[in-house]
């Protein structure tokens, strides 16, 4: 425990779909406690990521559509948001499982379903969208809890695990995928881009967190997100597949680099939130440390095949690109 007061604390692990942030997740949980900690700064990690929420709501779509309803949350099966606030909603969703996390609460619901569709529409609220499940009559929303309470279920059961953990030394690592129209000038028009996520996230995981963005160019992702794509992958974080429409309207370009040359202190993010104190607003500045993992060069794709068929030159080149850029962050 000698270096606990250097680990890091909370790691905002953003990038492009397909850069390789679910396979950089795979390879640090590939190690020993000691490998972690002497050469990442982090300590055995715990885990959130946006994802499954985003699976999720196409699964409640999928559910509204056999039922005879429209769709509540996308165009359609391989189409983006209906309403791009969406994008704000899946931070407040983030939020709310990181405080669950840090009280070690446990969720105990009848229906796992029913509650996501409760959070759902909470979240909805708080960004200020509309709410579409409570506007499901009750015997359908019944019905479609049904088919969808196992896979419902199964996430919350993995979160009330986490949330029971020690926490003692723990490094959080919370993963999401934000960007903006191919072609789009900086900055990005809000909801879009990290920007936005940085305004949205909550004040606590702010003061506390550093940013490991996983550097690919945009051509690179599509190329890789139609290479990782499975028929049967779009509940995996290692084999889901973007829509094509979605990568080039949603994720064709990102603001990171413009985020890092818009700062006040190098090697940081800087966000000014506007806070609410009682019953007055103060400006609250964080300087977020962060790092690039250079990997225009794909060193991650290995990392999906069986761990034993890593070959060491591949597992060096992993290792030494993220060195590099965890220590930055350290430093920071």
């Amino acid at each position: 425990m000698e270096h606990m007061s250097q680990l890091l604390d909370t790691i905002l692990l953003f990038s492009l779909p397909a850069s390789g942030k679910s396979e950089v997740r795979r390879y640090l949980a590939s190690l020993t406690p000691d490998q972690c900690r002497n050469d990442f700064h982090m300590g055995e990690t715990l885990q959130l990521d946006d994802y499954p929420y985003v699976h999720l709501m196409h699964r409640i779509d999928d559910e509204l559509q056999a039922n005879g309803l429209p769709y509540a949350y996308y165009h359609g099966p391989n189409r983006p948001f209906i309403n791009n606030w969406t994008w704000a909603v899946l931070i407040e969703l983030l939020n709310e499982d990181y405080a669950d996390l840090m009280a070690s609460h446990q969720v105990e619901v009848a229906s796992a379903a029913q509650h996501l569709f409760d959070r759902l529409d909470a979240a909805h609220a708080k960004v200020g969208i509309p709410q579409p499940m409570g506007e499901i009559p009750h015997r359908l929303r019944v019905r479609i809890a049904a088919a969808l309470e196992a896979e419902c279920r199964a996430e919350l059961d993995t979160l009330n695990r986490q949330n029971a953990q020690d926490k003692t030394g723990r490094t959080l690592v919370i993963e999401a995928a934000r960007g903006g129209a191919n072609g789009s000038a900086f900055p990005l028009c809000p909801p879009h881009g990290y920007d936005t996520a940085f305004q949205t996230l909550s004040p606590a995981i702010l003061k506390s967190a550093a940013v490991l963005y996983v550097w690919v160019d945009p051509t690179e992702s599509r190329r890789k997100n139609i290479e990782r794509g499975r028929p049967d992958g779009q509940g995996s974080i290692l084999h889901h597949s973007v829509p094509m429409e979605v990568m080039l309207g949603q994720y064709g370009c990102d603001d990171m680099a413009w985020l890092m040359e818009q700062s006040d202190r190098p090697g940081t993010i800087r966000v000014e939130r506007l806070l609410q104190d009682g019953d007055r607003y103060t400006t609250q500045v964080y300087h977020l440390p962060v790092a690039r993992f250079d990997n225009r060069g794909d060193l991650t794709t290995f990392v999906r095949e069986d761990q034993k068929s890593w070959k060491p030159a591949d597992m060096n080149a992993i290792h030494s690109g993220l060195k590099l850029a965890f220590d930055q962050l350290a430093k920071g």
